[in-house]
């Protein structure tokens, strides 16, 4: 059975940082793509980052670059995504999701697998 434990999540004031965390278990983690999306409150789901599975490839949406980081672990099946100087309009729930192919930018459709979220609040 599939499952993402994704954490990392919460309220930080703008200029903040944070780094999310998903930790997968029930495929063979070190054979898929994985992706964060995020969904800001009356917005469509939005692909913010993808790491190949070998991190020989990494692309951002425009807005994060340069702010966001995304790196993974295929020792610990895990996928972080750092993200620094936060903005407001970075609040939303962000999903991590995994699929056999990469992905440049980030494409719903083709994701397998995805994670339940965790909520990112930036406020003062």
């Amino acid at each position: 059975q599939v499952q993402f434990v994704e954490s990392g999540g919460g309220l930080v004031q703008p200029g903040g940082s944070l780094r999310l965390s998903c930790a997968a278990s029930g495929f063979t983690f070190r054979t898929y793509a994985m992706s964060w999306f995020r969904q800001a409150p009356g917005k469509e789901r939005e692909g913010v980052s993808c790491i190949s599975r070998s991190d020989d490839r990494r692309n951002y949406a425009d807005s994060v670059k340069g702010r966001f980081t995304i790196s993974r672990d295929n020792a610990k099946n895990t996928v972080y995504l750092q993200m620094n100087s936060l903005k407001p309009a970075d609040t939303a729930v962000y999903y991590c999701a995994a699929s056999r192919y990469y992905y440049s930018p980030p494409a719903a459709y083709g994701m397998d697998y995805w994670g339940k979220g965790t909520l990112v609040t930036v406020s003062s």
